[in-house]
């Protein structure tokens, strides 16, 4: 039975969500109006308006600020045949609509081209209507689905990335920048400077910073900012990418998200820290009645979550070398599992309750597309809901020991992208949500991606059958 969460409960988040200046200088700002005044007063003088693309890759047109008027009327257009997944050249016409409420001062610029300032944007055909590669617009139909069940989606994220040297050409040496581990200070971890400097940075564009620290991996970091309603949250981390290696390639480093750049080492996750709200601001996830503090709606989330796990794996996991992270040993999850305390299982619940009461999901690593990732946890945790479908029993013990000492039966977690598309073109949940054209588009060039990596001879094959054979 459905339980109900005390009003003590009750909180919004603290981190700043739509409407909520992005940085300290410019106020809250919700219409393209109050945008185009506000540039006028402050001598902004061109606009970056961004948005990604199917794969979760940035993209931006520059244009001056006497062109902001045409941009929030939908004026500006691109060629979105030249954007994998937007389309043909039959429906190359594409318009950009900034959200006013991502407004932000690029303040990292000096002032030699003057003020800069950039809108993430939502992507549609001219006559309005979603574009099928808008990742950004697939989110937004998803979190309204989700409010009209009385609903509002929280996410946060915690962001892992290797450190690497620069050639005087540019280009990054593969030796890690470091020899440090976990929580290691200086000398053992160098990249010290390139994380505050990053932090000052962050903290300008309205961050709330939670912790930073060096990770386990040798030149591996981690910085972690407070949650916040799951759009932002996706503009944010975006956000965080592209500040990260502006930041490390001024100290002549090259930061990359790469899920597993070195053999033998940890690698780069994106644990996604999930709870919903509703409409009075509770964490519905929490239930002081309950045994664990869990409340059943938190129970129904993880058993959707459980039940799609494969369909949007080619989502959360969407690179060849992201299966090579998700081995034993690692801390990294290999099988369809839940648990309280145990970090080898794929969503863990953090000891933390009350409004912190919070479902952790583990697989995702910080190649997946935020936009589609958080669109498909949702949309699985919401039919989860829907359904008041319980979880099987939660895995206590290490995952990796119990499957090579014990019966168990887990389902085994896609091995490797292949496995993972053959399961994703099955899931309604994703045809749902990506619709037809974008989703075949989406298997077809990550297909491509998997072919080519195994028609390649590589090293290790070389020096074990070379010989041998």
């Amino acid at each position: 039975m459905q339980r109900s969460v005390p009003s003590s409960d009750c909180t919004a988040s603290s981190e700043p969500l739509a409407g909520s200046s992005p940085c300290e200088d410019v106020p809250p700002i919700q219409s393209g109006d109050e945008v185009v005044e506000w540039m006028h007063q402050h001598a902004v003088e061109y606009l970056r308006l961004q948005f990604t693309d199917l794969f979760g890759k940035v993209k931006q047109l520059v244009i001056h600020r006497d062109e902001a008027g045409a941009a929030f009327k939908g004026k500006v257009m691109f060629d979105g045949s030249s954007v994998t997944g937007y389309g043909g050249v039959d429906q190359s016409d594409l318009a950009l609509h900034p959200d006013p409420t991502s407004f932000h001062v690029d303040t990292w610029h000096d002032s030699t081209y003057g003020t800069i300032a950039s809108f993430f944007c939502d992507v549609r055909l001219p006559d309005g209507s979603r574009a099928q590669g808008c990742t950004r617009s697939m989110l937004k139909e998803v979190l309204q689905e989700a409010k009209e069940l009385g609903y509002s989606y929280y996410i946060g994220v915690e962001g892992e990335f290797f450190l690497y040297p620069l050639s005087e050409r540019g280009i990054p040496i593969v030796t890690p920048h470091d020899e440090g581990g976990y929580c290691d200070l200086f000398p053992q971890d160098r990249g010290e400077n390139v994380r505050f400097e990053l932090l000052q940075e962050m903290r300008k564009q309205g961050f709330q910073i939670e912790a930073s620290h060096h990770e386990v991996a040798p030149g591996q970091h981690e910085i972690n900012f407070r949650f916040g309603e799951a759009l932002r949250a996706a503009d944010r981390w975006q956000m965080f990418k592209l500040l990260t290696k502006r930041v490390a390639n001024q100290h002549g480093l090259h930061a990359t998200f790469m899920p597993k750049p070195m053999s033998g080492q940890n690698g780069n996750a994106l644990h996604c820290n999930q709870s919903l709200q509703d409409d009075a601001k509770c964490n519905v996830f929490y239930d002081p009645q309950a045994p664990s503090k869990m409340s059943d709606i938190a129970l129904y989330f993880i058993a959707g979550l459980l039940h799609h796990a494969k369909g949007m794996s080619a989502i959360a996991n969407p690179v060849v070398n992201s299966y090579k992270r998700l081995m034993p040993g690692y801390e990294a999850p290999t099988h369809l599992t839940w648990s309280e305390n145990n970090r080898s299982a794929m969503i863990r619940i953090p000891a933390a309750r009350g409004k912190q009461t919070r479902i952790e999901y583990r697989t995702p690593d910080p190649t997946a597309n935020p936009y589609l990732l958080f669109a498909v946890m949702l949309k699985s945790g919401l039919e989860g809901v829907k359904k008041r479908e319980m979880p099987p029993k939660e895995a206590s013990r290490d995952i990796h020991e119990a499957v090579n000492s014990t019966p168990y039966k887990w389902d085994a977690y896609p091995r490797d992208l292949f496995e993972a598309l053959r399961h994703m073109e099955k899931d309604t949940i994703i045809q749902d949500i990506m619709g037809e054209q974008a989703l075949n588009t989406y298997i077809s060039v990550k297909e491509q991606e998997y072919n080519e990596y195994a028609s390649q001879v590589h090293g290790w094959e070389l020096n074990s059958y070379l010989r041998v054979y």
